[in-house]
């Protein structure tokens, strides 16, 4: 097991990259604006999910794969850009207000809200990057099986992350019943947005690891 001062650090960087907002933040925010807390932690499971993956991902070749082949890296961005742009279509073009929990709007199944957790964070270079990035250098083999190692960090980092998308969970659920009310305000969210995650796909396209 890594040492608690290694483990401090790992908790500390995993604050730095829950608290920076990206497509992970931003789809638990407007899935507990339209369908409430359970909707957002259910997206937060499937975040989470995703999570371990990339973690065990990079520790077991994924990072090698990187290195020996740099495309591969171009495909997952340009795949995340992809998804990022349709969530801003699908986000923009529905009539109906997506954030008022009163509005009408078909509730997605929970099922269905967890796959999409998971796909939006498997395709977040962000995550990606942190993982093949940072949690290499606190792996250590002397300290014991590289699988509990990856196990314990990816837990600490799940951990962080639920407190502070918890409070945007908390956040965006109350803002939802809040909208509610207020039908004639209830798309500027929506809006706001689909917009967001436009500016995300199109960074996201244009960017690159340098």
């Amino acid at each position: 097991m890594p040492d608690l001062a290694t483990l401090a650090l790992f908790t500390v960087a995993c604050a730095v990259l829950t608290a920076t907002p990206g497509p992970d933040m931003l789809l638990i925010a407007s899935r507990s604006l339209s369908q409430g807390r359970i909707a957002g932690f259910m997206t937060y499971l499937g975040i989470a999910a995703g999570s371990y993956l990339q973690a065990f991902a990079a520790a077991f070749g994924l990072s090698q794969l990187f290195l020996l082949v740099p495309a591969a890296y171009d495909v997952l961005r340009f795949c995340g850009a992809a998804y990022l742009a349709w969530l801003a279509w699908t986000t923009l073009r529905t009539k109906a207000p997506l954030f008022a929990p009163n509005s009408g709007q078909p509730r997605v199944p929970m099922r269905r809200i967890f796959l999409q957790g998971l796909l939006t964070n498997l395709l977040n270079p962000k995550t990606a990057l942190f993982m093949l990035a940072l949690l290499p250098q606190f792996l250590r083999p002397e300290a014991g099986s590289i699988a509990l190692q990856v196990m314990v960090l990816a837990t600490i980092l799940n951990g962080v992350g639920l407190i502070a998308n918890g409070l945007v969970i908390l956040t965006a659920s109350r803002l939802g019943h809040a909208l509610a009310a207020r039908p004639h305000l209830a798309r500027w969210p929506q809006k706001l947005m689909g917009v967001v995650f436009g500016a995300l796909a199109v960074r996201l396209a244009v960017a690159s690891r340098d």
